[in-house]
């Protein structure tokens, strides 16, 4: 096997093992004590086992292409994924905290599968990535969005527990529409599995600036490519085009994408409501019983204390210098760099209002949410939306 092979093949195996052990995770809420016991260990011994694979895939890919795999979207949310998993490990170790492993895994797995999006082919790098500090600010990135990932996964928990679900209210419909986005995620990852495995392909060509692009679709166009042409004679019709602001890479095909993903959520969403008949904050909630409030919100706040630093060393003070090689300019408000001092401000508000302000519990919860919202758009709608010097990822 060539070292893409392998790489690609540890990448697989650590969302199998990710999959197996969040099963392991949920076992642990219901069993007596010493099964409880059992799959505890079960489940954080394939965590690890997992994140050695997916270790194993980033050091062989870096092995494949001679530099850090941090270089496009596919590498780098994959990292992302691999950091909220390390993450994961090192709270679990610190709180013995089951259920955030119930969660964490999930997001990671969806945050792994949203990587499949983006091409994996090993490119060479343009030159402005040709540099020591593609590692040292993209994985400083990836490892803190992968921490600060935590802080949500761990204000979920609490939101579900602590929201009264005996009425409904705009509390339990803003955390119903968290979950929801969840199971858009969910479905991105079902309706791509489906799509891969028959095999779907059409091909579109359209004008990017003063070039002619060919897009390859994955799944059926439901909506094609701004003044697109269909090259695929068989393939489905689109039923509109992408509109002309959206200028992205590849908008049409990401945002149809997005529409297959909601569609896929949306029937998987309610498949669950109709087998609970209930609210799935309300049919999680029971599951909560023994989860400690205060633990939880601990956790939350912990995550945020060390992934901050981590992105102000990352995302603004290293990207600020490498910026500063590659373009001549420290800052030139890219809309990745705009963002990037957006999440900055967000988590500096979060720690000022914690820790002067007294916003614990719940408060701390929703912003913990908000911060996640944050990040997420950062990678995914500026990604699909707006160009930049970034758009080479």
């Amino acid at each position: 096997m060539s070292l893409l092979e392998i790489s690609s093949t540890m990448l697989y195996t650590a969302f199998i093992l990710y999959l197996i052990a969040t099963g392991f995770f949920g076992a642990t809420i219901k069993s007596k004590k010493q099964k409880r016991g059992i799959s505890e260990k079960i489940g954080i011994t394939l965590t690890i086992i997992g994140f050695i694979a997916q270790l194993v895939y980033f050091i062989t890919r870096w092995m494949a292409s001679g530099h850090a795999p941090v270089s496009n979207m596919f590498e780098f949310v994959t990292a992302f994924g691999m950091a909220m998993v390390l993450a994961f490990i090192i709270l679990y170790f610190i709180y013995r905290l089951t259920v955030l492993g119930l969660f964490a895994l999930p997001v990671a797995m969806i945050v792994i599968a949203y990587a499949s999006m983006f091409p994996s082919d090993v490119a060479p790098l343009v030159p402005s990535l040709q540099s020591n500090w593609l590692g040292i600010h993209v994985t400083t990135v990836a490892l803190s969005i992968g921490i600060l990932s935590i802080s949500f996964v761990a204000g979920l928990i609490y939101l579900i527990k602590f929201v009264d679900q005996s009425n409904r209210s705009k509390r339990t419909t803003w955390l119903e529409i968290i979950l929801f986005t969840l199971f858009v995620f969910i479905g991105f990852s079902v309706i791509s599995v489906i799509f891969n495995f028959i095999d779907y392909e059409a091909k579109f060509q359209y004008i990017d600036g003063t070039n002619e692009v060919e897009t390859v679709y994955e799944m059926p166009a439901i909506v094609g490519p701004h003044d697109g042409t269909a090259l695929t004679e068989d393939a489905m019709k689109p039923w509109f085009e992408a509109p002309g602001w959206m200028l992205g890479k590849d908008a049409g095909r990401k945002f149809n994408t997005l529409i297959w993903s909601f569609i896929t959520g949306l029937v998987i969403y309610l498949l669950c409501r109709l087998i609970a008949r209930k609210r799935i904050g309300a049919a999680l909630q029971p599951l909560m019983k023994k989860v400690n409030l205060d633990l939880v919100d601990e956790i939350s706040y912990r995550a945020v204390a060390i992934g901050f630093p981590l992105f102000t060393l990352g995302g603004l003070i290293f990207a600020a210098i490498w910026a500063q090689i590659a373009w001549d300019r420290f800052w030139g408000w890219d809309p990745k760099e705009v963002w990037a001092l957006i999440t900055w401000f967000f988590y500096a508000a979060f720690l000022h209002l914690r820790l002067s302000r007294g916003w614990h519990g719940e408060k701390s919860a929703w912003l913990s949410i908000v911060g996640f919202a944050i990040i997420m758009f950062n990678l995914v709608g500026v990604n699909l939306l707006l160009a930049g010097l970034h758009s080479y990822a």
